[in-house]
């Protein structure tokens, strides 16, 4: 696929880029202009940062024209090419949530532990060498902060819920939201003519189900135009995707608790599970795959999940002891 290809335009200067992250519509970034200024929310990994610029190139700017870089948490689907574009874009302000920004500041405990989890092969085939951001470039942004772009507000929201570092963005112009994780994973495979099919990411190490209920109601509390998901695109059909979203949460919720008990070999029960549910889910949904395509394609965000409950019992049963 090339450069041209990996973006769409959404209107009213939104770009969605494919951010090449694992498969094509894996994991996508934004990039919204206003005039001759630019903002960049999410930023795939390292290797996303050529099909930035070469969009940037193709609306007559360049980098010094980004003014900001707003990942909305620090997993590195979302934030792996932060200091790739901040060390190539002199002017830009790095936006983020405040338990994120050290981590941006030194990745070096994020790259550990992704390597730990990956292997180092994959980790560098993956996501490159993080790089570090000067601490002076960065904003650790409050629930509520605006930061103007040439005039057109970026309003940023503390969204817990998916991950305790998680903001999302909204756009003035639009009225659009950014949303990182927060209002889930809708891929465009999965989309039938019931709509699109959307799930919650129970990625480690933060789950938290009634924080992200709050997260959901507040986010469509501000009757949003549409949600900019990073995985993947636009969504509109709002009230049912945040009603499945909700349904969803609680679903892998008791999934997790109806395991509290024994250990042992728990993880790959739980991961069984989350594949029963989610396959007969996208089977009735009317996609056009049987159970064992479904798992296959969504192998990677299965074993995720199941490894995110996990922690989330964990952190349980701590607070119990």
């Amino acid at each position: 696929m090339s450069i041209e290809q990996n973006r769409e335009e959404l209107g009213d200067d939104i770009y969605c880029i494919d951010s090449g992250y694992l498969r094509p519509k894996m994991a996508a970034c934004y990039l919204i202009r206003e005039g001759d200024a630019a903002a960049i929310l999410d930023t795939g990994t390292n290797f996303t940062a050529p099909t930035v610029y070469a969009l940037l190139n193709a609306l007559g700017l360049t980098r010094d024209n980004v003014k900001y870089v707003l990942p909305t948490h620090v997993h590195l689907d979302h934030a792996g090419g932060v200091g790739q574009l901040m060390a190539d874009c002199a002017n830009a302000q790095l936006v983020i949530h405040p338990k994120g920004a050290l981590h941006m500041i030194d990745p070096s405990r994020i790259a550990a532990g992704a390597t730990a989890v990956y292997g180092e092969e994959r980790f560098t085939n993956d996501y490159g060498t993080l790089l570090p951001v000067a601490e002076e470039r960065v904003i650790a942004a409050q629930d509520g902060d605006t930061f103007n772009l040439n005039g057109r507000t970026l309003t940023f929201y503390d969204t817990p819920g998916h991950a305790n570092h998680h903001g999302c963005i909204l756009d003035s112009k639009t009225h659009a939201i950014v949303t990182g994780d927060t209002f889930g994973l809708s891929y465009r495979e999965l989309k039938t003519d019931k709509g699109d099919y959307i799930f919650a990411p129970s990625t480690p190490v933060a789950f938290d189900p009634d924080a992200w209920h709050q997260s959901i109601d507040k986010l469509m509390a501000l009757n949003p135009s549409a949600m900019l998901l990073t995985h993947y695109s636009r969504v509109t059909d709002l009230e049912s995707l945040a009603e499945q979203l909700h349904r969803n949460i609680d679903a892998i919720a008791e999934i997790a608790i109806s395991e509290e008990g024994e250990e042992a070999g728990r993880h790959e029960r739980i991961k069984g599970k989350l594949g029963d549910l989610t396959a007969q889910q996208i089977i009735d949904h009317g996609v056009d795959m049987n159970k064992e395509q479904i798992l296959e394609f969504l192998a990677s965000d299965l074993e995720l999940n199941a490894q995110g409950l996990e922690v989330w019992l964990k952190r349980r049963a701590k607070a119990r002891s």
